[in-house]
């Protein structure tokens, strides 16, 4: 089975937390799982904030790229459309807000759960919790809004 992140074109796949395209980012893989999207990744031992337990931008990474998949994904899910079919939903994110709610093990894997809880035009707002050993350790909502076909094009 092919993750969302599976079908970013390959000019949209050098995100550090889900690109396949950065050699040196997280490479995340999201998938459906009922009506809830699952992703899992373990930490290395450089992804520490203090001995035993994980660094919490890494953890706000993983909420935004979870969610932003999982907008794409809803998307073509709410038109009946497969991911690979056109024309391409990509999102970025509008807001991202993190709530730590404990300490997070840097032993194991996590596994980041995000659900839809609104889908409104271009916008789409997801929640998304890491667990730890099965406890919820962080819990983020992200509001993801869709990409203009020419994001991008335009030099900075």
């Amino acid at each position: 089975m092919k993750a969302f992140q599976d079908y970013y074109p390959e000019n949209l796949a050098h995100c550090y937390g889900c690109g396949s395209k950065n050699d040196h980012g997280h490479r995340i893989k999201t998938f459906w799982d009922g009506e809830e999207t699952v992703t899992h990744f373990t930490p290395e031992p450089f992804h520490t904030a203090i001995p035993g337990f994980t660094y919490g931008g890494l953890l706000a990474s993983l909420i935004d790229c979870h969610s932003t998949g999982t907008a794409a994904a809803a998307m073509y899910r709410q038109e009946g459309r497969e991911m690979d079919t056109l024309p391409a939903f990509r999102f970025v994110t509008g807001s991202l807000h993190v709530d730590y709610l404990k300490p997070t093990p840097i032993a194991g894997v996590l596994e980041i759960r995000g659900r839809v809880k609104e889908i409104k035009g271009r916008k789409v707002v997801i929640e998304t919790t890491v667990y730890a050993a099965g406890v919820a350790t962080a819990r983020g909502e992200v509001v993801a809004i869709q990409m203009p076909e020419n994001f991008g094009a335009a030099s900075v």
